[in-house]
């Protein structure tokens, strides 16, 4: 297998922190019976593993690198700005939640079209 790159190492990093950030919620949800941590903890736990793939698949294509990059950002948003409301009573800023929302649904298309591109040479 080739080296990972630093770019796959990174995705690596937050797919790690995404996975963990997932389960964290997902035990905050159940202790405060809280559906909106329930919510950031699906998104969580789904992205990341997934983050974990797109890392792998980086070193082959760079449509698994944006689409890596956008799903971190999505992530962030949305689980972000859920866990803000839900702990700060406010979130990141008005439409924070459906952005990071759409930008996980185009991360996931991205991942589609990256399994019909070709992989790099070498």
């Amino acid at each position: 297998m080739t080296a990972l790159t630093l770019p796959a190492r990174i995705l690596l990093f937050f797919a790690g922190l995404t996975g963990a950030a997932g389960i964290m919620l997902a035990a905050a949800s159940y202790h405060g019976d809280s559906a909106v941590l329930l919510s950031a903890a699906l998104v969580c736990l789904a992205n990341g593993p997934a983050l974990i793939g797109l890392a792998l698949l980086s070193v082959r294509t760079a449509a698994a690198l944006a689409a890596g990059i956008l799903m971190v950002f999505g992530t962030v948003m949305f689980a972000g700005d859920l866990v803000a409301r839900a702990y700060l009573g406010f979130g990141f800023f008005p439409m924070a939640a459906p952005i990071g929302g759409t930008s996980v649904i185009a991360s996931w298309l991205l991942v589609a079209l990256a399994a019909l591109m070709p992989a790099r040479k070498g």
